[in-house]
């Protein structure tokens, strides 16, 4: 296997020789373990952990390797090799950590297109779709709707929940698959190019990891059955694991998320409702928050029916959301930087009282 089937491009190779990294080895991070990773070199695997320096000097888990990082390592004989350095990102997937206020949690990095899968017998939710392409769409990565489980369902049940994409989800490509019959595959296959990421978003149950299964035509990821006492899927895939598939492509597959955090929407939130975006320009003030000012175009378009109730309600959770991890993340950095200022005062009085 080469690099470039990992995804090693040209890009990476001019920041390499750049950086001075030509005499180290590039590997590619395929799964993660509480700090410790395994990454995938033209060699092999081998199981890395990061330098000290590293550790020492990481502003936040960000600047830690995710799953998806191309690094600059030193392997060794054992199968062991210490990371000295991260490659730049081609774009990072990330929501807001759970329990962790205004820090981010990377799902996945260098990814081309993300696979937003959802089972139409059970899971089917269009706020959580919204959700997952605001990330998307921040991340500048092209999302597809996967609707899994089609065979569980009439097709006037499919009619039904396509035309309620198509209402509120412009210009994103749906694909309905089932994976106990393998329809629909082909179109899946179609868009997997060689040399090309892939992840995998969806909750816990709708078929993520038997999908990745059948594309690699082999057990990668442990599958399980929805609970029938709850009717909701069970985490079984525990960790993400990047995946080469014989035909040339990347894929990742993820955990379920049942939290989909809004984080940093830079842009997100104004393509994903795009219709929202366009209106407020007609309306009457320009820091207009479209909830209760008078004359504001979207609330007109809301009561008039031509924007939906439902995805006007998400978008303002989404965004009160986003102001909320903004002001945490802004917060927490002010903090850091007093105690850091309090760390060196410290050790600037410690080393004139030594003298």
């Amino acid at each position: 296997m080469t690099a470039e089937d990992l995804g090693f491009n040209s890009s990476l190779e001019e920041f390499r020789k750049g950086h001075n990294l030509s005499d180290l080895e590039v590997g590619r991070v395929i799964s993660e373990h509480k700090e410790r990773y395994i990454v995938r070199t033209t060699q092999g695997e081998c199981e890395a952990e990061i330098t000290g320096n590293m550790r020492f000097t990481a502003r936040g888990r960000e600047d830690f390797p995710a799953v998806g990082d191309w690094v600059a390592l030193t392997a060794y004989d054992q199968g062991t090799a210490i990371i000295h350095s991260i490659f730049p990102r081609s774009s990072v997937i990330a929501r807001q950590a759970v329990g962790k206020s205004g820090e981010i949690q990377i799902i996945a990095a260098n990814i081309d297109c993300a696979f937003l899968v959802q089972a139409v017998d059970r899971d089917f939710n269009i706020n959580r779709l919204e959700r997952y392409l605001t990330i998307c769409h921040s991340s500048g990565v092209e999302p597809i709707i996967v609707l899994n489980k089609t065979d569980l369902v009439g097709q006037d049940r499919l009619s039904e929940i396509l035309e309620k994409i198509s209402l509120r989800i412009k210009d994103v490509r749906v694909i309905a698959i089932s994976n106990n019959t393998r329809e629909g595959y082909d179109a899946i296959r179609a868009v997997i190019a060689k040399g090309k990421t892939y992840c995998m978003l969806g909750s816990s149950g709708v078929g993520k990891s038997t999908l990745l299964n059948n594309l690699s035509g082999k057990f990668i990821m442990e599958t399980n059955a929805i609970s029938v006492s709850t009717n909701k899927g069970r985490h079984v895939t525990s960790h993400r694991e990047l995946v080469v598939l014989e035909e040339g492509g990347i894929l990742i597959d993820n955990p379920g998320m049942r939290e989909v955090g809004i984080a940093d929407a830079s842009g997100g939130l104004e393509i994903t409702f795009d219709s929202i975006l366009g209106l407020s320009k007609n309306c009457r003030f320009k820091d207009c928050t479209h909830i209760n000012e008078t004359g504001c175009a979207v609330l007109k378009a809301v009561e008039n029916g031509d924007i939906d109730e439902g995805s006007y309600q998400n978008y303002l959770s989404m965004q009160r959301e986003r102001e909320y991890f903004e002001t945490t993340a802004a917060d927490r950095k002010k903090k850091e930087k007093m105690f850091g200022k309090i760390v060196k005062d410290y050790y600037k009085r410690d080393i004139k009282q030594k003298r």
